[in-house]
């Protein structure tokens, strides 16, 4: 069996260095065009050539979003973006329309497709068509339990992977066929402009009773009926393998560069230490409290292991998490030992501030007691928002290194 792939989003060209840094094995990204998160920051052609170019000089893959529903006049401008596409040498597109799969086989025969979850493939009769069609990738439905997966697996050929999520937002509809945006605010999820509505806060009242409320909510702060927990399965590695799921998927195009260090950084140790002890991994718990450090909803298994019920975020839209990011390396100087950074958030001389960071230094501590701004100048309080300041430290950092602070 192939080692598993960690693949991580990439919102933006930032993020997706982030993700290549912190241990991603590909990433996935949309251009400005086709791609169901059109208000992420996106790809021009021009960034995506780049991106290509940067992510295999590491020895990594990128994948492109297409998985729009297209209508007839987004037909010819595709058949250019296939082309184009497979001429910078992009690792394979993620598609979800028939009609799409069909010009893009047409225009680029030989470009790599994945099969995106908006096609909802449930059963090992729909993945055997999909498979018939020259998709090489199927990621699955998010409502699949793993013995589900399995099945799906041994239908097919040993060439054919399977992709599923493994941790990260998830759409309260069926695979995310929700018109909620649509309905609230004109913007089609499945054109790539959702709004989330369904994690807006929500009470119930009866037009007859004069504007009265409905007493539904969970507690004083209301209810948030529609709004799901969050995937977890970071202590399901084995399972998820075992079923036939090749490719381990990370949800989040827009969430922001902290969040994506930290829940990459998470998955890649724990990966790389099932590698080494096999399931003895989660029994250290350094895994699971990384994904507390970051802004999260509750956490679920979702149908990883049958019917749950247990799916719906009653308590809160989501928690601030355990720790707050405070400022990105931007580079270190090991003779000076001291760190050139760009703030993100408040701190003062005596802050103890953590190291995020694929290396040694990861979650080393710093305490704050010399910082300079780049004149020269003595800083005592990091308040200007994105302001460089020279950090001085001990601790060996390296460009891409965050820093947090522990939100207590």
């Amino acid at each position: 069996m192939k080692k598993i792939e960690l693949l991580a989003p990439a919102g933006s060209f930032s993020k997706l260095k982030t993700a290549i840094y912190f241990g991603a094995d590909a990433v996935y990204v949309g251009g400005k065009n086709f791609s169901l998160r059109a208000y992420s920051n996106n790809f021009t052609n021009e960034e995506l050539e780049l991106a290509v170019n940067y992510v295999h000089e590491r020895g990594k893959k990128l994948y492109v979003t297409v998985n729009i529903f297209a209508k007839n006049a987004d037909l010819e401008n595709l058949k250019n973006y296939f082309k184009f596409l497979y001429s910078i040498g992009v690792d394979a597109v993620i598609v979800t329309d028939p009609g799409v799969i069909m010009i893009a086989k047409e225009v680029a025969p030989k470009l790599e497709l994945h099969l995106s979850t908006q096609a909802n493939t449930l059963n090992k009769a729909s993945a055997k068509f999909w498979e018939s069609q020259g998709i090489k990738r199927i990621v699955l439905a998010r409502e699949l339990s793993l013995s589900e997966i399995s099945e799906i697996k041994s239908a097919l050929s040993p060439q054919t992977e399977l992709e599923a999520f493994i941790h990260g937002a998830m759409c309260i509809s069926y695979s995310g066929r929700c018109l909620l945006s649509n309905y609230f605010s004109g913007r089609d999820g499945n054109r790539g402009e959702c709004v989330q509505a369904c994690r807006w806060h929500y009470a119930i009242k009866e037009v007859s009773k004069d504007g009265d409320y409905y007493p539904i909510e969970e507690d004083e702060r209301g209810t948030y009926i529609l709004n799901s927990k969050d995937l977890n399965l970071l202590d399901y590695i084995a399972d998820m393998s075992n079923s036939g799921v090749y490719s381990f998927k990370i949800e989040g195009r827009m969430k922001g560069e902290y969040y994506l260090a930290t829940v990459i950084n998470a998955y890649r140790r724990a990966i790389d230490e099932y590698y080494k002890i096999g399931e003895s991994y989660k029994s250290n718990p350094l895994y699971q409290q990384e994904l507390k450090k970051t802004f999260h909803r509750a956490f679920t298994t979702a149908y990883a292991f049958g019917n749950n019920e247990q799916t719906v975020n009653y308590e809160n839209s989501q928690s601030t998490g355990n720790s707050v990011f405070m400022a990105n390396v931007i580079s270190y100087d090991e003779n000076k030992r001291r760190a050139l950074i760009e703030m993100r958030n408040r701190f003062k001389v005596g802050s103890v501030l953590e190291v995020l960071s694929p290396s040694d230094a990861f979650n080393q501590k710093i305490v704050v007691e010399r910082m300079e701004d780049e004149n020269g100048n003595v800083i005592t309080d990091a308040k200007l928002v994105q302001q460089k300041l020279y950090l001085y430290t001990s601790v060996k950092l390296h460009e891409g290194d965050l820093l947090r602070k522990d939100n207590a």
